[in-house]
């Protein structure tokens, strides 16, 4: 139930006509024009806005936008694309895709864009959407969703309490959105000390490794395989710090992969190719996986047993890091390769097994710390989402700001806008700009 004073109405009460034009009547002239993609969504802003001449302008370029619409996309994966429109695009384009809501100064233009960001305005209109290949609503759609209305000055205290929130939030966002940044620092810091000072017991990773095994350049499908297939893995397999079954092409079914080429719990496996940034990933496999064999590009080193951790975790290091990208050859930055023979040159610290177990375990504590932050990081950035949400759901149930008895109703309001919309000028349609 509303409050005192606040009325329920459709959109479109409350909406002026906007003007129509067919920018190729003006073949020279240059516009701006907004479409879809021109608006990010994640911050509700127009960033960026495609010149156009008018002889090439796109036939969906027809609504002239002013300072102050409210432009809003009816494709349905696309509705959360909304945008006040600045400024610097008074009187240029926008798509036919974009419902024009342009409301007059009796309306608080910053309430009605809250209000049709809110879910429950989101909610209402998505479920009017018609089409199969591109889903979406209609103008008339939008224009008939019920919206509830309180008095102008209603509207404005609602606004300032919800702008001082939402930018709190958005502070605390910033915030907690750093910390991803700050989890590679510590990532880094920790593991620099795990391998800080140990020069003196340098040896190259040729002179431990046992061998080096590789699995042959095969075309094959492009996608995992199924129970009774084969597979082979790519190099996305090894490249974000663990072992990925799914990131694999099945094998042609009349080729047998040699028994020694398939991937085995506790591989120590890399990648030789990749970009420069993932070339020389590395993975220890977790698991046991089902009939995944080596690639021509996913190498297995041999090692002994106590030593794989540590080796695994250097080549994750800074300075480990910095060896393989030096030692990759190749002149595309898409794609580098390490050869065999550069990897056995790579320089790793080997002391004595108790330093390796202790450095091994002030490392694997750190490294829990901070994927803790990042957990907690991500759940309180989930809860400041449904917070934001919660906050739009309550100021427009009236239960966000209180209501003063002396602000005039909004059906009186209402009655007011009505008059004027009769009393407004046609819109001009297809005329040159």
């Amino acid at each position: 139930m509303l409050p005192k004073g606040w009325v329920e109405t459709e959109l479109g009460s409350l909406m002026l006509d906007y003007d129509v034009l067919d920018p190729r009547l003006s073949p020279e002239q240059r516009f701006l024009y907004v479409e879809i993609g021109s608006i990010d969504n994640k911050i509700q802003k127009i960033v960026s806005p495609k010149l156009i001449i008018g002889n090439n302008a796109p036939s969906r370029a027809r609504r002239v936008i002013k300072e102050g619409d409210i432009i809003f996309s009816t494709v349905r994966p696309y509705l959360k694309n909304i945008s006040v429109v600045p400024n610097e695009l008074d009187n240029q384009l926008t798509s036919t895709g974009m419902c024009v809501i342009r409301t007059n100064e009796l309306i608080d233009t910053r309430y009605i864009f809250l209000l049709i960001c809110s879910d429950k305005f989101l909610e209402e209109v998505s479920l009017k959407q018609d089409g199969t290949l591109y889903p979406a609503v209609s103008d008339r759609d939008v224009a008939d969703a019920k919206v509830p209305l309180p008095p102008l000055a209603e509207q404005r205290r609602i606004v300032a309490k919800l702008d001082s929130l939402t930018a709190r939030i958005a502070r605390a966002r910033a915030e907690l959105e750093r910390v991803q940044v700050l989890k590679v620092h510590l990532r880094r810091q920790a593991l620099h000390s795990c391998f800080a000072d140990l020069g003196k017991h340098e040896l190259r990773l040729g002179e431990l490794l046992h061998g080096i095994e590789a699995g042959k350049n095969m075309r094959c499908v492009e996608r995992p395989p199924v129970a009774g297939e084969k597979g082979v893995v790519k190099v996305s397999a090894v490249t974000w710090g663990r072992f990925d079954a799914t990131q694999t092409k099945t094998l042609p079914s009349d080729y047998l992969p040699p028994t020694k080429a398939r991937i085995m719990k506790d591989d120590l496996l890399i990648s030789r190719a990749n970009t420069l940034e993932l070339v020389g990933a590395a993975a220890i496999v977790d698991f046991q996986p089902d009939n995944i064999f080596l690639s021509d590009k996913i190498l297995r080193l041999i090692v002994d047993e106590n030593k794989k951790t540590w080796i695994l975790w250097y080549l994750r290091s800074p300075e480990g890091r910095s060896q393989i990208e030096s030692l990759a050859t190749g002149n595309q930055l898409s794609m580098r390769n390490i050869s065999q023979a550069a990897l056995r040159q790579i320089k790793i610290p080997l002391p004595e097994i108790s330093i390796r177990q202790q450095r091994l375990t002030r490392l694997t504590a750190a490294i829990k710390t901070e994927v803790s932050l990042e957990t907690e990081a991500k759940r309180a950035l989930t809860l400041l989402d449904r917070l934001e949400s919660s906050l739009l759901a309550k100021a427009f149930r009236g239960e966000l700001v209180p209501q003063d008895p002396n602000d005039e109703p909004a059906s009186v309001l209402l009655d007011r806008i009505r008059a004027e919309r009769a009393a407004a000028p046609k819109p001009k349609r297809g005329r040159k700009a």
